[in-house]
């Protein structure tokens, strides 16, 4: 399909206010970058039970904060363990509040976000062993959070499904069960270089420029690229990992590694449910009132995550 026209005024006006390159911006202005674009998120997110609490972590306190969606019976839930995007240097639970609301409202899952430790404060791996400890400690005390242990998955988008798909890979054969991992746009193998990124390179929201400046941050110079906790599709042994659902957009850079992660989990023998949305670019799921698509998109992913739970 042609680029969703919505998609295209709005990449059209922001060529026109000539931004300067992601490579020449500071940490701090990409933090800021990223929180107005996320100020675009729906207006009227959907209503939610909203809770504030810390976990245990690796560097200290996590703070996590508890969706349980509008008219969710009481009792114990399914559950999302969440990590937002923004390249493990930038988001933030406030800033991506409105897309944490949106999935738990399309899932009817209680949704529990994990604010892990960003680069370059915390680089890599922090966010992993943030991620990780998280996820273990809610499926420790999920009676803690009126969450069905059975049912316990993790999400992310971005980014953030990079950790998801991390926790996954390191949780196998240690006896945590998860349910569902709920992939979305997901950055997973900066070691390669797709016809998706060669040709979304520039001009698409997230660039080449925007990936390389947040890997240098939370890398350095010295990290390796391969390393599947930087690259999960590089991780070797992929049998026995939880249910997949990863969904993509076609005119994202990251796109052809996403599909290729569903083909591999295929492989593999995972039970994998695969969808890309045409005309669509990254962060599109987070522009709602610019890009009206996204309403269908977070419809189409609660399905999918109902039915890969059902």
């Amino acid at each position: 399909m042609p680029l969703d026209p919505y998609a295209k005024r709005f990449l059209d006006r922001l060529v026109a206010l000539n931004p300067p390159s992601a490579l020449s911006l500071s940490v701090a202005e990409r933090r800021e970058a990223l929180a107005n674009l996320l100020s675009l998120s729906a207006d009227g997110a959907p209503d939610a039970t909203v809770e504030d609490r810390v976990i245990p972590g690796p560097g200290g306190a996590l703070p996590v904060r508890i969706y349980t969606p509008a008219g969710q019976p009481h009792g114990r839930l399914p559950a999302l363990v969440y990590f937002h995007g923004g390249g493990l240097v930038a988001g933030t639970l406030d800033s991506y509040d409105g897309i944490a609301r949106e999935l738990a409202h399309a899932s009817g899952c209680r949704l529990i976000a994990v604010g892990y430790r960003l680069a370059p404060e915390a680089p890599f791996p922090a966010a992993v062993e943030d991620a990780c400890a998280a996820t273990a400690w809610i499926a420790a005390h999920t009676e803690d959070f009126a969450v069905d242990p059975e049912r316990l998955c993790v999400a992310g988008d971005s980014a953030g499904a990079t950790l998801a798909a991390v926790v996954c890979q390191r949780a196998a054969g240690s006896g945590l069960h998860l349910a569902l991992q709920f992939l979305l746009c997901p950055i997973l193998d900066h070691a390669g270089v797709t016809p998706s990124r060669r040709a979304f390179d520039a001009g698409y929201l997230v660039d080449a420029a925007t990936l390389a400046h947040d890997l240098r941050h939370y890398l350095g110079a010295a990290g390796d690229v391969h390393d599947p906790r930087v690259s999960p599709l590089r991780g070797a042994g992929l049998r026995g990992l939880p249910p997949a659902c990863i969904h993509t957009a076609e005119f994202d850079p990251l796109r052809d590694e996403g599909r290729d992660y569903a083909a591999a989990l295929q492989d593999a023998g995972v039970r994998t449910l695969y969808r890309c949305h045409l005309g669509m670019i990254h962060l599109f799921y987070g522009m709602g009132v610019v890009i009206p698509y996204a309403a269908v998109a977070y419809r189409e992913m609660g399905a999918d995550i109902r039915s890969l739970l059902s």
